[in-house]
């Protein structure tokens, strides 16, 4: 060590530790503001990433590997595992995004709307209408898959599971004002109603294109329907056979003997 080195050292240990100074203050101040800088920056870049994710699975599908994200990205899989842990990790963080859109855009589309027929309409409709905007990437952040890892974990489980829940309790409002005498039982019916729309709008989805496949407007129309009416109106009557007609004639033979079944409601009884 030279005398200077020396010196500066010698110095250092004869100063006495002293309480918090202006300075000090100024020195932390500075710590805290790199490390908010820091913190701005690493927020900012995990942003970035998850709409190259979000870019890489909408073009590669839901299948895309982690490497052929990053590739997609322009950049390393290690990069991706330092942001996210793993492949389940960045499922649930683009899923928080996507998720959060549609919530969103489904809130809106509720408020909007002028009554609570047309409000079920509405949440229906931009449910299949943030869907088709790209199934890719609706299928990466809700569906299991065997890519690495297994796919999905419980914390993305989560993810989906909590947005279900906030449509569910939006589905739930509507329905009740379309009810006259709403009981009990009404708080079975968003679960299976969302599951409903679930079902459907995924097997719409995966539809080849064709004149078989409706279009987004008339699929949110038909699902909405059937939660509000049910398929009632869509089944026609039995079509009379020979042994109904026989049945009815041996009814008439021996009218009064016999006690006849009550009549479907809303269905006209045949007479020979």
């Amino acid at each position: 060590m030279n005398p200077v080195t020396q010196q500066r050292a010698a110095s250092r240990q004869a100063l006495p530790a002293e309480p918090e100074s202006p300075g000090g203050d100024e020195a932390t101040a500075s710590t805290d503001g790199r490390a908010a800088r820091w913190q701005h920056h690493r927020l900012q870049r995990r942003a970035e990433l998850i709409r190259a994710a979000r870019r890489a699975v909408h073009r590669l599908g839901p299948e895309a590997s982690m490497e052929d994200i990053a590739s997609s990205a322009g950049t390393s899989k290690s990069v991706f595992y330092r942001y996210f842990g793993d492949k389940s990790g960045l499922q649930q963080a683009v899923g928080e995004v996507v998720l959060d859109r549609m919530q969103a855009r489904i809130r809106e589309a509720v408020q909007e709307a002028p009554s609570p027929a047309e409000g079920l309409f509405a949440m229906v409709n931009a449910y299949l209408q943030m869907a088709e905007t790209s199934p890719n990437v609706y299928a990466f952040v809700t569906q299991r898959n065997s890519g690495e890892n297994g796919g999905p974990g419980p914390a993305q489980d989560a993810t989906f599971g909590h947005f279900l829940n906030a449509v569910t309790d939006m589905i739930a409002q509507p329905m009740a004002e379309l009810l006259a005498e709403p009981g009990a039982l009404l708080d079975y019916w968003p679960r299976a109603a969302i599951g409903l729309v679930r079902a459907a709008g995924e097997q719409w989805l995966q539809s080849p294109p064709g004149p078989q496949r409706p279009s987004q407007a008339d699929m949110a129309t038909t699902v909405t329907s059937w939660l509000v009416d049910g398929v009632r109106p869509m089944v026609a009557p039995p079509a009379p056979t020979d042994r109904h007609h026989a049945d009815q004639h041996h009814e008439s033979r021996h009218a009064g003997t016999t006690p006849r079944p009550a009549p479907i409601p809303g269905k006209e009884e045949h007479h020979d």
